[in-house]
């Protein structure tokens, strides 16, 4: 069954035995993250913690803080009503792999796809519950319990937000996920990173006023943040800072969705595939949504909190620092403001959010859980993949490995810039290519395996492109170089003609032998 809202699925965490409701008071500021960040990191207990549902904020009486609600593997798995990962990534593929249709019967066959598909599309509803309070007037963001997580970050920032932004030109609707820090009761930074979709809608917005205008096309300084953000548009020219054009962009903001919305603001879905589509599928029922008051724009109706406004184009300010996932503070750049113009709510609203750092924490495991469900369909674009491990302590940009069926040589070089090509698989930073009999979830056997296999000087490439807006290690913002390493057993087609030796492995007869007395064997060894 799905969950409705975010309420039906606190009680299902409460029935699970998997939530902790904090009575004792608690600061917004810093004191809730340092109790999370040790609850999800206890090694005491189930992995991850629970989640923990705080109800004594200080400074707001009455309000209640949901956080690590996706803590844990068990948890992602009640989120998304699956009892196996890759069973689900399977039926999405499955999903996803609707090929034409050649004759009468394939279009016969498709007739239950397309029935199921159409259960999934979002409806529009004419009102739902985060409608019960709408403030245009008197109301500030200072009102609700809005973190600071750590120490240098540069104030309070909303980190767990579905931010709706649509394409100026074609229409199309796009849900993400990008942190808002708070600059007042009514004005916050929108960092959408410019790989992003809302910062592609935010260009195409410029490209429009610009095809409105005749500003100068000239040069501007090599900043990146005013470059990229504001004034790249097509054809590599910048505008001079006299000709930015003026106008907006509408953006409406959901904070605590449904577990399957929440979810599916963070998965790199495929271009055409609308991420309400997406939470449709996870929840087995249509998104309900509402349009909002003050923009053309609508949410989910269910959500706890929703915050509407525009971001000017001809806007920028200073965000950050913030303390992200990658462990290290990112750094502050220049991004657009969000004018919230409208907060609509629930009476005695939840509100959700989370907390990033260094891993393992909450994140970890929504990453881990996009892993699995993803890997089926990126073998529709690269077949010869077995599995595919994305370590924790990677961060998700840093390190994938990744095994293969190999067949032919340079197959796993061939792999790397497969997996470069994909969405956001190009801020990779290191790939590692193994054989399909080396287990990729077991970083030992990655281990022994990788290091004895290359050859460094011929087994390691190196190559430029885009990279993590968060990797402070490259030597541009936003540009540096990837590492791929070819662990994979060579063959004299690849210029290896010398013998490569045997693994070391007991012969099946000895090991049948030695397990028919391993019971009388472990009681003398004292082993269990």
């Amino acid at each position: 069954m799905p969950f409705d809202d975010l309420r039906q699925w606190i009680a299902a965490l409460d029935r699970a035995g998997e939530l902790k409701r904090i009575r004792t008071e608690v600061d917004p500021v810093l004191e809730i993250t340092e109790i999370t960040d040790r609850v999800s990191k206890s090694k005491h207990g189930k992995p991850g913690g629970s989640a923990l549902l705080f109800d004594n904020v200080k400074g707001h009486p009455g309000s209640k803080v949901l956080i690590n609600q996706f803590g844990s593997e068990q948890r992602m798995k009640l989120a998304l009503a699956v009892k196996s990962f890759d069973e689900f990534g399977e039926r999405m593929r499955m999903f996803m792999d609707v090929k034409s249709p050649q004759g009468f019967l394939d279009k016969l066959k498709m007739l239950p796809l397309l029935t199921e598909a159409g259960k999934f599309f979002p409806k529009t509803v004419a009102s739902g519950p985060c409608k019960e309070v709408i403030e245009r007037d008197k109301f500030s963001l200072l009102d609700f319990p809005i973190l600071q997580c750590w120490p240098q970050d540069a104030g309070r920032f909303i980190t767990l937000p579905c931010v709706t932004t649509r394409d100026p030109k074609s229409g199309k609707r796009n849900l993400g996920m990008y942190r808002l820090q708070v600059f007042d009761g009514r004005t916050t930074g929108a960092h959408w990173q410019r790989q992003k979709v809302a910062a592609e809608h935010f260009r195409q917005a410029l490209r429009e006023a610009r095809s409105k205008g005749s500003p100068r096309a000239l040069s501007l300084p090599a900043n990146s943040a005013v470059v990229d953000l504001m004034a790249r548009t097509s054809g590599g020219q910048v505008l001079a800072e006299s000709d930015h054009p003026s106008g907006k962009m509408e953006v409406a903001v959901a904070i605590g969705t449904d577990p399957a919305v929440t979810f599916s603001a963070i998965v790199p879905a495929p271009p055409d595939i609308e991420e309400y589509v997406i939470a449709g599928f996870l929840r087995s029922a249509p998104v309900e949504l509402v349009k909002c008051e003050t923009v053309d724009l609508e949410v989910p109706a269910t959500s706890e909190i929703v915050l509407e406004g525009y971001v000017n184009l001809d806007e920028l300010r200073t965000e950050g620092p913030f303390g992200d996932h990658t462990g290290f503070y990112s750094l502050e750049a220049l991004y657009p403001v969000f004018h919230i113009t409208c907060i609509t709510h629930r009476k005695d609203p939840i509100y959700a959010t989370t907390i990033v750092g260094k891993p393992p924490m909450e994140d970890a495991y929504m990453g881990k859980a996009v892993e699995r469900i993803f890997l089926p369909m990126m073998k529709l674009t690269i077949p010869e993949l077995i599995d595919i491990n994305l370590p924790i302590e990677g961060v998700f940009h840093n390190l994938m490995i990744v095994s293969i069926r190999k067949s032919y040589p340079g197959q796993a070089r061939k792999v790397m810039n497969a997996i470069w090509s994909l969405g956001q698989a190009m801020f990779t930073k290191c790939i590692v290519v193994v054989d399909e009999d080396v287990d990729v979830q077991d970083l030992a056997d990655v281990t022994l395996k990788v290091f004895n296999h290359i050859d460094p000087e011929r087994d390691i490439q190196f190559m430029l492109g885009p990279v993590d807006s968060l990797d402070h290690a490259s030597h541009l913002p936003n540009y540096g170089s990837k590492m791929g390493i070819d662990a994979t057993r060579k063959w004299p087609t690849e210029g290896f003609t010398r013998p490569w030796p045997d693994e070391i492995l007991m012969d099946a007869k000895t090991k049948a032998l030695v397990d028919s007395k391993w019971k009388a064997l472990a009681k003398e060894l004292g082993i269990d």
